[in-house]
């Protein structure tokens, strides 16, 4: 087991139970207890979990955003098939506003040395963009980071976005139903979505079938404002269906 699963699998035990003993954690991934002690000191460092004596506990309350070093580590495989489908959604000369979360910054990694013209909505995006300029022309909107998330949010990036008019909207999610429509954790981050999916021809949903069927308090719009979503084989079927009753095209992947 690599460092990366076994970390993966410390943060979704102590996520799932709530706590966790070192013991508890040595005996579920074959660790010595020694490991375990340097992978919850690094998550706890990460933001992930909380360090308490003799093991660690969750920083999450119900309904909490995870943290984004977490949610990295989180359905891997499936975000970067969903990226895959969502750069090859996307052709050379467009213009493409890019979101924030784990699942665009994969799409991020995709598009660099495209010829293709992108105004990333993330610090981690804008850093991607930045190390391999290439053939991709890079747009910087203004905006205040949200801590530990590298989210641009405020009034600088609304302005930025209603500036501006982009081919492709990729959006990521908190939660999306076709009942209560896309939805987000945080107020501010909703605004951004908001104004992103106002700014643009055609809107690309991004999201991994954890996200499907669930809602997150802060509302974005109905789900019918998305021209397609892309998702993976996780994704409950009836909400599949009901999405593509609201004339979403939806690929899974």
């Amino acid at each position: 087991m690599t460092n990366t699963d076994r970390h993966g699998l410390i943060a979704r035990a102590v996520g799932e139970s709530g706590s966790a003993t070192v013991q508890d954690l040595a005996e579920l991934t074959g660790a010595s207890e020694m490991t375990i002690r340097r992978d919850l000191d690094t998550l706890a460092a990460q933001g992930v979990l909380e360090r308490v004596r003799g093991g660690a506990r969750t920083l999450l309350l119900r309904g909490e955003e995870p943290p984004f070093a977490l949610r990295a580590r989180e359905a891997v495989d499936a975000k970067r098939r969903i990226a895959a489908e969502v750069a090859s959604l996307i052709t050379d000369g467009e213009t493409v506003l890019l979101d924030s979360g784990t699942t665009c910054l994969e799409v991020a990694r995709l598009l660099r040395q495209r010829p293709v013209t992108v105004m990333p909505l993330s610090l981690q995006a804008i850093h991607l963009f930045g190390e391999a300029p290439g053939s991709t022309t890079l747009m910087v909107p203004g905006g205040r980071p949200r801590a530990a998330e590298g989210a641009l949010t405020g009034p600088l990036t609304l302005a930025s976005l209603s500036a501006l008019r982009f081919d492709t909207a990729v959006i990521g999610c908190c939660g999306l139903s076709a009942a209560e429509g896309l939805t987000a954790y945080d107020l501010d981050d909703a605004a951004v979505k908001k104004a992103s999916i106002a700014s643009a021809r055609r809107v690309i949903a991004a999201a991994d079938g954890s996200k499907l069927g669930r809602t997150a308090h802060a509302y974005v719009g109905p789900s019918a404002l998305l021209h397609t979503l892309v998702t993976d084989s996780s994704a409950p079927a009836e909400e599949v269906a009901a999405l593509e009753g609201t004339n979403t095209v939806v690929k899974t992947v």
